[in-house]
């Protein structure tokens, strides 16, 4: 009997707990914008390498080399969700999204600190989100399968660097590449060829809704072609005080002028182009361009066609982007010498 009043005391001195109140862990303090820090961290691995491939064309760790390209974004991926695997499981839709914002932030810093060209930022662009992605989705596999993901993620970090001290030692691969098209004039072919070969004045709203142009290309100002002891030679003079030659290797007045392109040394003056891109240099060169005239009823059928090499790891990506730009650029050029030519017969008329 005085057990059970004994155990009767002590529970009623001890503390009560209502059955609505639960014991919780305490809540876990997470750093201001968390959400940001994870993507943070994989523009600037990719920002690091960027630096770290600063090798001129043909040579060790050139930002053209496919180990570059290829590997950075996805490098920048694959830390962004390893760094945030670190602080929370995230979803497969994580894994995609967030390497996206990762690479244009990296994409973002190489222009803040001038290391990298408007040219070069929106072309390469779409193919650094892709290639995050796989960055990112290789990582989010790693960290939800394995017990290894940091290995995993230096391991990655060294493939580009390994690559790009091999890759140089192999040729880039050679396309060859063509775009062509056509646009009727109401004038006579004569003054059509009047058109191609005295261009002079070129106004940027002539030409400028070209999206070559718009994205950093620098705009024509006059192409003239003058008899030299070489032979006729069409001069070319471009904003940012860019010139070149175009020779003239057939010349068929009022039906058919085509031409090659020439490159020299100071054709590009520093800044003029991204370097990347610079054209007759190792990855992407202007071949030749040929006008055929051909007369119609009221006018003249324009036929242009302009053919180009591209030289890098990533032809099935930069060819296709060639040919819209190279297209898009020949239609705004066809406009222009209609524009110059129907002016010309208008005012000729009065």
């Amino acid at each position: 009997m005085s057990t059970e009043h004994e155990d009767t005391r002590l529970s009623e001195l001890a503390p009560t707990t209502s059955n609505d109140e639960k014991p919780t862990d305490k809540p876990r303090r997470r750093m201001p914008f968390a959400w940001f820090w994870p993507i943070l961290a994989g523009a600037l691995v990719a920002l690091l390498l960027r630096i770290a491939f600063s090798g001129g064309p043909g040579h060790r760790f050139s930002p053209m080399l496919g180990a570059f390209v290829y590997f950075a974004p996805a490098v920048c991926g694959a830390v962004t969700v390893y760094m945030a695997e670190r602080i929370e499981r995230r979803s497969w839709g994580y894994y995609l999204w967030a390497p996206w914002v990762a690479t244009a932030l990296f994409v973002s810093g190489t222009l803040a600190v001038f290391i990298e060209g408007l040219i070069c930022a929106i072309v390469i662009i779409p193919l650094f989100a892709i290639m995050g992605s796989v960055g990112g989705l290789a990582m989010g596999i790693v960290c939800r399968v394995t017990n290894w993901p940091k290995p995993a993620l230096y391991s990655f970090a060294m493939l580009p660097l390994v690559l790009g001290a091999i890759e140089p030692q192999l040729p880039d691969p050679d396309q060859f590449s063509y775009t062509s098209r056509t646009l009727f004039i109401a004038a006579p072919a004569e003054r059509v060829w009047h058109a191609l070969n005295d261009a002079r004045d070129i106004r940027p709203s002539e030409v400028g809704d070209a999206w070559a142009y718009r994205i950093g290309v620098p705009l024509p100002v006059s192409g003239v072609t003058v008899d030299t002891p070489e032979g006729r030679v069409r001069q070319v003079q471009w904003q940012k005080n860019v010139h070149f030659d175009e020779i003239i290797t057939d010349w068929q007045p009022g039906r058919l002028l085509k031409w090659r392109y020439r490159f020299t040394p100071d054709s590009f003056p520093a800044g003029a182009l991204d370097d990347h891109v610079m054209i007759g240099g190792q990855y992407f060169d202007l071949r030749d361009s040929t006008y055929t005239l051909t007369p119609r009823e009221g006018g003249t059928e324009l036929r242009i066609d302009v053919s180009w090499r591209v030289s890098t790891r990533f032809n099935w990506y930069a060819e296709p982007v060639l040919q819209f730009l190279l297209g898009d650029g020949a239609e705004h050029i066809l406009r222009f010498y209609k524009a110059r030519s129907e002016r010309t017969l208008a005012v000729a008329g009065r």
